[in-house]
Order: structure tokens, then sequence, then C-alpha cells
């Protein structure tokens, strides 16, 4: 299958001609083509953002809904063509990706349709000499730029507020998991106006530059990896163009002597294998009082070790591949370095082998460690793949110093039945995201990001779509 670039509401080849493979993770084979665009393709898309802009941006907002409705709905109504696509594109379990990630997309165009309507600006009164109030105006031709783990979620994150606002979009998906964009692409051709939504496949250095560069581009919202995020802010500072930045997590998992011990050990494993530890959102540093470190190490790693790992198209399979070649030579070797840091491997640790179509697959098994140091590399910086530590801590401040004690602050999970402690840890916890006996509860209406070396700025709700547009103060003077 040959992936084309939607430009202008018309599908094209690369301007170059030439095209990229896209791999099966579960099957390691080549199953498509994408387009490996550059400069040029960029151009052309943001060219036909920009001369679809004035009429989108003049669309009442309640039309701008309905459309955003209706791509909703056709997602829906693919559901499973887009679920077995994302599992073939990315490894996880299709029926991860027919619980999570397709409804999601869904609930994403869904959730700012609505807010499209709704969204409310303020209002001053300057004792009895004025009134100000404040207009919300879309930026213009904005671009999004989308990571491979969880393609068409985070995708239709960026894209949907965007739209509400009246903005254009240019959106630059992954060229390892580029599947669902294309097929988004499709079911939008039928919906949106052309040139509104423009999808431009290629290599981040090709393409990604170019969009980031690009100087009719207002805006950019990109998530992925710390280091890049880096390079995006210097590119958009000089231009003074907005970012929103969502970047890597080293995420603790908080577990105290007083948790509801049988949830919080299904819950700990949850946070760290899902998608195979592919989420920035994963508790990959578990922290355990003492007390009870040793029993919940052990149900843990009995957790763990139960986990079903298989071909991902499998009914019951909870494990599917990691995402690439590159990225299983990745984790073995942060695994590797730490057993060479003093690290003992409870459970997992190695290539995982799946019969049959599967066994030239990327599979690794999940995988807990322990007597690492904080300052361990393990302990410091994102694997990104089933793998999580353990340490142990005595009290209160300790386990405080020992989550907070990396450059990221993405998220944090605490386990307590106490109430107070709870609070005093959600207030301190130098993360962006708390859950509080829980983890990955998510409400559409709350701001997402992080701080430190996790991200800049804010997405989600209202935040979204302050990003995605440029205040207006209008003073009356009575």
């Amino acid at each position: 299958m040959r992936l084309k670039n939607f430009v202008g509401g018309r599908f094209t080849d690369a301007k170059s001609g030439k095209s990229l493979p896209n791999f099966e993770p579960a099957a390691g084979r080549e199953h498509s083509r994408v387009p490996d665009s550059d400069a040029r393709d960029v151009d052309a898309a943001v060219r036909a953002a920009a001369a679809a802009f004035p009429a989108w941006a003049a669309t009442p907002a309640t039309e701008r809904s309905r459309l955003l409705r209706e791509i909703a709905r056709a997602i829906e109504e693919r559901l499973p063509r887009l679920a077995r696509a994302e599992s073939i594109d990315t490894g996880k379990p299709v029926s991860v990706a027919a619980a999570v990630d397709i409804p999601r997309a869904a609930s994403n165009f869904a959730f700012f349709a609505d807010a499209a309507t709704q969204f409310s600006t303020e209002c001053h009164a300057t004792d009895d000499l004025a009134v100000n109030y404040t207009l919300r105006r879309p930026l213009g031709v904005v671009g999004c730029i989308s990571p491979w783990n969880l393609p068409l979620y985070l995708l239709s994150w960026k894209i949907a507020p965007a739209l509400a606002m009246g903005n254009t979009v240019v959106a630059k998906p992954s060229e390892v998991t580029p599947m669902t964009a294309y097929l988004l692409s499709k079911l939008c051709a039928d919906i949106l106006p052309p040139g509104v939504l423009n999808i431009v496949h290629g290599t981040g250095p090709k393409a990604g530059a170019a969009l980031v560069s690009h100087p009719q581009v207002k805006a950019v919202s990109f998530t992925g990896s710390t280091r890049v995020g880096a390079e995006i802010a210097r590119v958009c500072a000089p231009a003074l163009r907005k970012v929103s930045l969502e970047l890597g997590g080293k995420n603790p998992t908080i577990v105290f002597a007083d948790c509801d011990f049988d949830k919080t050990v299904a819950e700990t494993a949850r946070a760290a294998f899902s998608n195979q530890g592919q989420i920035c959102l994963c508790g990959s540093r578990v922290l355990v009082q003492r007390p009870i470190y040793e029993e919940f190490k052990r149900a843990l790693v009995e957790r763990a070790r139960a986990l079903r790992l298989g071909d991902p198209l499998k009914a019951g399979i909870e494990q599917g591949a990691v995402v690439s070649r590159q990225h299983l030579a990745k984790i073995e070797g942060c695994v590797e370095l730490a057993r060479r840091e003093g690290g003992a491997v409870l459970c997992g640790g190695k290539r995982a082998r799946v019969p049959g179509r599967c066994a030239k697959g990327w599979f690794y098994e999940p995988t807990l460690i322990e007597g690492l140091g904080p300052a361990c590399r393990a302990n410091q910086e994102e694997i990104f793949g089933p793998v999580a530590t353990l340490l142990p801590f005595d009290d209160d401040d300790k386990a405080l110093a020992l989550a907070n004690g990396t450059r990221y602050g993405l998220a944090a999970s605490v386990w307590t039945r106490d109430l107070s402690r709870a609070h005093r840890f959600g207030a301190r916890l130098e993360a962006g995201l708390v859950w509080i006996n829980c983890w990955m509860l998510r409400d559409l209406r709350t701001p997402f990001g992080g701080v430190k070396d996790s991200g800049l700025g804010r997405e989600g709700g209202h935040e979204a779509l302050r990003f995605f547009s440029e205040a207006r103060n209008v003073c009356v003077k009575l």
C-alpha cells in the first residue's frame, strides 16, 4: 500500500518521488510505503492552508462544530478498520486500539466540536469608566507534529482544537506509524473544505523541520522527545512563533504502606506496561514504602510475568511488539546498562520470541529491575519501553525527594488511604499531572502538560483553545 500526502483536498506523492518503508513491528516486515516529503511539499501544504484560512475563519462556530462532529462519527463508524490499522502499524494489541486509541480520537473531535460553540471569554468593568472585553481570533496556519506511540489519539488531540478555533492545519504525523493519519485524511476529504486540513508525511529532519521553520506558520504544537522539542523551541523563538511542547517523562508511582494493596499492584503494572511502556505518562519508577516493599515486589513481578504477550491481532493479548527494530535495540541497551550499573533483573530483561507470523517481530518481555540508586541512568533517562525500576523509601520526605529527583516533571501517581498526605503530595510533586489512587484517568477539560524538561505550555480544554487563538482586548469608554 502506498500512502499519499493530503494537500489542498488532493492526494499526492512527495514531490521528490521518493518514499519510505513502513514496517509492521509484530511481523518485522514492510507493509506500506510513505511519502518522503521535503520543504517543497510542506510549502505547498502551507500555501493551501493559507488560501483556505479566510473562509474557514469566517465559518460560523456552529458550522465548524457540525463538521467536527461529523468527523467524530466517521471515526466511530470505521472503528474496526482503524483499530486494525493502528495495531498493524504500532504493534499494540488490536483490543487496546479498539477500546482506547480510536474511541479517544473520536472523543477528541466530539469534545472540541462542543467547545467551538461554548468557549467564552472575559469581560471586565473598569469602575464606571469603561467596559473591557476579550475577543479570541484564530491565528492562521498552524503546524501539528504528533508522535508514533499513540498516532491517531494524539494527532486528533492537536487537530481538533486548532480547527475548532478557526485555524487551518498542516499536520506532520510520525513516519514510523503513519497509517491512521492517512486514513483520517481519507475520511476528512469528504467532510472538510479543501485546504482546511493538510497532512504531509515524512521525516522530522526534512518535513518536520520545514514545517517548524516556515514563515507562514503561526504556531507549532509538538509531542515527542525532549531533544527534538528543545530544537523546535530554538527555531521558533527568533520568529516569536507560539509553541506548545509535550515532551518526555520519567514518572514516579509512589506506593505507601497504607495503600489498597491489590488495586495498587494491578494499576502499577498497568501504568508500567500499557502500550508496551510506550506512553509518556507510564509509571517507569515504582517507589514503594519499605514495610511493604518485599511483598509488593513479589506481587508486581507475578503480575508482570502473567501478562499475555503475543500476536497483537489475536484476542486476549495484553502485550504486543515495540515500535521498531531500532527501538528494540535501544531498550536492550538500556537494560544491559542497568545490569552494568548493578541492577538486578527480577523478570523479563530479554527479547520475547513469538512463533508463527510474528517469529521475526520486535517483542520485549515486561521487565522489572531493582537495586539501582536514584542517580543511575535507568532511573534518570526515559527508556520508553516495558521496563520499570523499583526503589524503596522510608518516609514522606524521602519519597518526595525521589519522586522529584529527575529533570522530568510530566506525571506522577500516589497510592495511599491518607487523604491529607495525598493533598500534600499533590501540591509538592514537580509534575504537571498528579493522579491519586488512579492512573490515566483523564478529563478532556483539564490542562495537560509537564514542567521542567517535560514540556512547555498546556493542551486540553480551554488551554488548547487559548493556545490556538490570539487574544484581543476591546476597551469601550462609557
